[in-house]
């Protein structure tokens, strides 16, 4: 692989890496914060790229679909915790994992009622489908801004959790439930909130995938799995380890896909590594997982409790 080449990829990875991020920091908040299995959060993601697909072609506007992105979402979030989930909060795992799996299938079938089954495109803005210049090389402005926006976002998470005061509450409230709510805290509220945020951030990823991706039902789950492996890798509950981990699989798993296809051919028959080499690349993050796991069990950053 030429030095060109290897320098685009990991663009790509960390590219990829940040978008994982957007949608593992809102699961990380909900799972790791709230011990809340949301298997629906891809769903949240999906319905954040179809609501902004269909703001920016009816407006033609960017801005306004990333504007309107915030307050849908956060609607949305509202309405299915309070309606589906609010009660679920202190039942098993297994409860809450029936419950979201029907969501999936929910908003599987209100995406096709809405917007049909076939692919529903967004185009890159014409202000963003230039390049920019760096280390020499010219990269897509659009992929650049992902990463500018997982960035922002991760340095926001960082902030909220750990700077300020609804970030101790959260804290508090996730260990020490019932004393926070016998401080005067309204935690149900606070819940709510928390949740509002991870769907906000679940569509800002849904936003941000619209351009480069196809938008279509059932586009949720293929990221969620991709998801829940950066937060096991990273430490369930820990926003650092969660971006730290998203920014290793989206560069291991961009890195497998380029280079080993190439390596393999150089050991073995050409036909033999085509085949093999996609097989095992798609295998890798998941063997990157398995070694953390057996190493480090809780995560490269366990969230420590007391």
């Amino acid at each position: 692989m030429s030095p060109t080449l290897f320098i685009m990829q990991c663009l790509n990875g960390l590219q990829l890496g940040v978008l994982l991020f957007l949608m593992a920091a809102g699961l990380t908040l909900v799972f790791g914060i709230m011990n809340f299995v949301n298997l629906a959060h891809g769903s949240l993601y999906m319905m954040g790229a179809f609501i902004a697909a269909t703001v920016y072609n009816y407006t033609g506007s960017f801005a306004l679909a990333a504007i309107a992105i915030v307050p849908a979402m956060l609607l949305i979030g509202l309405i299915v915790e309070f309606v589906a989930l609010k009660t679920l909060y202190d039942r098993d795992h297994l409860d809450q994992v029936l419950a979201t799996f029907g969501l999936i299938l929910f908003f599987n079938e209100l995406a096709r009622m809405i917007w049909g089954p076939s692919p529903y495109y967004m185009e890159v803005p014409e202000w963003l489908s230039g390049t920019v210049n760096l280390f020499g090389l010219d990269y897509p402005a659009y992929r650049f801004l992902i990463i500018v926006v997982g960035l922002v976002v991760a340095l926001g998470c960082y902030l909220l959790i750990h700077r300020t005061r609804i970030g101790m509450l959260i804290r508090a409230g996730s260990t020490h439930r019932q004393m926070v709510g016998a401080l005067g805290v309204n935690i149900v509220l606070l819940n709510s909130l928390l949740f509002g945020l991870g769907a906000i951030l679940a569509g800002i990823a849904g936003l941000m995938a619209g351009p480069i991706l196809s938008v279509q039902p059932g586009m949720g789950e293929p990221i969620l799995i991709l998801t829940m492996v950066v937060i096991v890798i990273g430490g369930i509950g820990s926003v650092r380890g969660a971006f730290l981990a998203a920014l290793i699989v989206g560069v291991v798993d961009t890195l497998g896909r380029t280079a080993l296809p190439s390596i393999l051919r150089s050991m073995m028959e050409r036909s033999t590594a085509d085949t093999a080499g996609p097989a095992l690349a798609s295998m890798l993050i998941y063997l990157v997982m398995a070694a953390v796991l057996a190493v480090r069990p809780q995560g490269l950053f366990p969230v420590k409790h007391g």
